[in-house]
């Protein structure tokens, strides 16, 4: 781990330095470079780890888990009236010439709590009082954030669904939020009934699985979206035509919800009946969801939120406006081919056609002058460390440490993989940096006090 972390910021500080040279450019080690400044964060940080791996006792990080919460909290509560807005979030607080964002630090207090509770002998995540308390632990500095707004942390926050998993909590869950993002997609690319159409299909697959007929219920769904999809086209016909006026999804969901009914009657009695019910009930809450899309896109989300997905699922095209960015960064990734185009040599980068490519979008600097190659080698070392970090956790019979450690590998890994899917335009932009590699000082020192929280916490098992 240690190993893994030494290699991501030492060749992140190079990447910082490549991000904003030109001929011009000072010494790496100058503080008026970003890569000086990063360097001082660097050596900050190394002061914290000392303490952390030789001075500070373990049990105090349990001991004092809730003033940490706390205060963290009330920094949140803080950035709201006092922040300082950057890039349309106000989630920056400045004190004087140095600023810092609590959010940050918010992803440590909220795991050392999650492991504090989740680690008593009696806690139990299918006894309800105790989700209670977890959800609550972590919506509060989630919905802060939320307020902020900060998109990309927000997210990070959606990770520990994967410790919760891990746990004990049940896979449908994830399985269910997996299935909102697709319809939310869906609903937005094309049109409601087509996303009442894809739904229908997931709940015949479930159901062959439930009735152990795939084969059977593939082939009679199959028959029937079929048949359902040419509705549009049959409203469209001219003596239908006020039908059609009316919203032919309307009709899909009608005759979806017919086939649905006939399905529970047809397995009324057994004990196949209650799991087919919770697939009924899913799709309800599901067709629910659907209706509320273009609420939730046009009310909830902000307008250059809006802009950005709508570039991403290429329902607009704004390649001078909320799609540069990602435009820019593919060009500049795309460029680099298999081994990179060499050190310093980037021309998209020293040309800055990339905004932000020393912070959220150093991966596209990464790509273009090491290539494929150097991208694939980062991307190894990062799963590594997450790999490491999850096996031994594993190791541990003290559960809180092992919560902890994977609540740290949750958010490294929403951390890459939110960034790197932004930068090659597969996630809309949120803004949220690459752990250990982009610029910044207060997510540089947040990383390293929570991953370097669990390594002191692993030695006690070694010890």
């Amino acid at each position: 781990m240690v190993i893994c972390y030494l290699l991501l910021i030492i060749f992140g500080w190079l990447n910082i330095y490549a991000s904003s040279y030109s001929d011009e450019s000072a010494s790496i080690f100058s503080l008026d470079q970003r890569s000086g400044m990063q360097l001082l964060w660097i050596g900050v940080s190394f002061a914290v780890i000392c303490l952390i791996l030789f001075v500070i006792n373990p049990r105090f990080y349990f001991s004092f888990t809730w003033w940490f919460y706390l205060a963290v909290v009330v920094l949140l509560i803080a950035v709201l009236v006092i922040g300082k807005e950057v890039n349309g979030s106000k989630s920056w607080i400045a004190l004087g010439g140095f600023r810092f964002q609590p959010s940050e630090f918010s992803k440590i207090t909220t795991s050392l709590a999650l492991a504090s509770i989740i680690g008593k002998y009696n806690f139990k995540i299918s006894n309800l009082p105790d989700l209670a308390k977890v959800l609550v632990t972590i919506f509060i500095p989630m919905g802060l954030i939320i307020l902020e707004p900060d998109a990309g942390t927000m997210m990070v926050y959606c990770g520990f669904v994967f410790m919760l998993f891990r746990e004990g909590l049940t896979g449908w869950i994830i399985s269910f939020a997996f299935l909102i993002i697709l319809l939310f997609v869906v609903t937005l690319k094309f049109d409601p009934g087509t996303a009442i159409l894809v739904l229908l299909g997931i709940y015949g697959i479930l159901k062959g699985i439930v009735d152990k007929r795939v084969a059977e219920n593939i082939l009679l769904y199959g028959v029937i979206i079929t048949a359902l999809a040419f509705i549009p086209r049959l409203l469209s016909w001219e003596p239908l035509h006020k039908l059609h006026e009316l919203g032919p999804h309307y009709f899909i969901l009608f005759f979806s919800v017919v086939t649905i009914v006939v399905s529970l009657i047809r397995h009324k009695r057994g004990n196949k009946n209650y799991s087919l019910r919770y697939l009924a009930l899913t799709f309800a809450c599901s067709v629910l969801f659907i209706f509320s899309v273009q609420l939730i896109f046009n009310k909830v989300l902000k307008e250059h939120h809006r802009d950005r997905i709508e570039n991403l699922l290429g329902i607009t095209q704004d390649l001078k406006g909320a799609g540069y960015n990602v435009h820019q960064s593919k060009i500049a990734i795309g460029s680099g081919g298999l081994l990179g185009k060499g050190y310093l040599q980037g021309t998209q980068t020293k040309f800055k056609f990339v905004p932000e490519q020393s912070t959220d979008f150093i991966f596209c600097t990464i790509g273009e002058e090491w290539g494929f190659v150097g991208s694939v080698g980062l991307l190894i070392v990062f799963f590594t460390l997450i790999f490491r970090i999850i096996s031994n956790a594993e190791k541990h019979t003290d559960r809180s440490i092992r919560v902890y450690g994977y609540c740290v590998a949750c958010c490294l890994f929403m951390h890459v993989f939110i960034n790197v899917a932004m930068t090659i335009g597969l996630f809309p932009v949120v803004g949220i940096p690459l752990p250990f590699i982009s610029y910044g000082g207060t997510s540089f020192l947040s990383f390293s006090t929570l991953l370097f929280i669990f390594i002191r916490l692993d030695l006690e098992r070694w010890k």
